[in-house]
């Protein structure tokens, strides 16, 4: 069996009426069977495109609650933690993807992903290896880490959005909330905006964004890093008269921070916050919001607009739509 690398968030699982060995077996079998005929209907395509990092299995089989994402000739391989599942059922697909696809066991890792967090699962550090390397999306280059966080730097269920953002970008002010590794404002600068500004609470991400900016050659006067919590930035860019014509905001689905006193849930404070966004905004520019929160309900229904359009599945790449993985809007001031 492949050893691979096992990065578990929240520490040993306790699961009871585990999947039995033979099940495993065939579990491992349909996986790599999925994996070989997806490789060879999406990577040469991709690789004319540019992409280096795509989905190859997305809870394809109902029994097997396993994701696959290939990062230019490295795996990810992930579970949600379920009861049914022991110990040795992840290692075991992984090792049947590496076996497949022809991956050393260096270049495999695995991911326990858990419901029912409170806090943003991108923040907690799991490693200090820095093993970082560069993967290409199109025409930009992004930075991303397999080893040291729950989420590697790069959303690529998100390229297509991006690419719309790129379209409209063009001597705009755009601003990029929840900002994460800052692959949006590197979208929007190589578009031709005029101005970025990129606003994430975490000072690890925004050293990360500042170094994509950098690896395409973009990092400069005109574009802002801010670190900070969202909407405390709001609050200070209406006060000091900031406004912008373009923006993307894809907060997490909640987090907290007691020291801080600080709280956010999508479900509960979207609203408000598109509403804080919107007064930042100059006439005729667009706002574009996402979530990935499962069970995400919209209430847009006190939001001033002229339209508001609901982008799914347009921004929604052929290797993520077994799954709900994202919903996304257009609203038009």
């Amino acid at each position: 069996m492949h050893q691979v690398r096992n990065f578990s968030q929240y520490g040993q699982p306790v699961l009871k009426g585990l999947v039995t060995p033979e099940k495993a077996k065939i579990h491992a079998q349909t996986l790599a069977n999925s994996l070989r005929k997806k490789f060879r209907h999406l990577s040469r395509r991709f690789k004319r495109e540019g992409i280096d990092c795509f989905r190859l299995y997305d809870w394809d089989s109902p029994d097997i609650r396993v994701v696959v994402d290939w990062y230019a000739g490295r795996l990810v391989v992930a579970e949600y933690e379920r009861k049914q599942t022991g110990p040795e059922y992840l290692p075991q697909m992984a090792s049947a993807a590496a076996a497949v696809l022809n991956v050393s066991s260096n270049k495999v890792y695995i991911r326990r992903r858990h419901t029912n967090i409170t806090d943003a699962p991108r923040y907690k550090k799991l490693n200090v290896k820095g093993e970082r390397f560069k993967v290409r999306e199109r025409n930009l280059w992004f930075w991303v880490n397999l080893s040291d966080f729950l989420d590697t730097g790069l959303f690529s269920d998100h390229r297509d959005t991006r690419v719309i953002i790129g379209k409209l970008a063009k001597d705009k002010d755009f601003l990029n909330l929840f900002a994460y590794t800052g692959t949006f404002t590197c979208t929007a600068a190589a578009a031709g905006a005029r101005t970025t500004t990129t606003v994430d609470r975490s000072q690890t991400y925004i050293k990360w964004a500042k170094d994509n900016m950098l690896l395409n050659g973009l990092l400069g006067p005109k574009h802002q890093f801010i670190q900070s919590d969202v909407k405390k930035y709001l609050a200070c860019a209406l006060s000091q008269g900031k406004r912008f014509s373009l923006a993307f905001l894809d907060p997490p689905s909640f987090y907290k921070n007691e020291r801080e006193q600080i709280s956010f849930d999508v479900n509960r404070d979207h609203p408000e916050l598109i509403r804080e966004v919107l007064k930042l905004m100059l006439p005729g520019s667009d706002v574009f919001f996402s979530t990935n929160h499962q069970r995400f309900e919209p209430r847009f229904e006190n939001i001033t607009a002229k339209e508001i359009i609901k982008l799914t599945p347009q921004t929604v790449p052929e290797d993520y739509r077994n799954r709900n993985v994202h919903n996304c809007w257009q609203i038009k001031v």
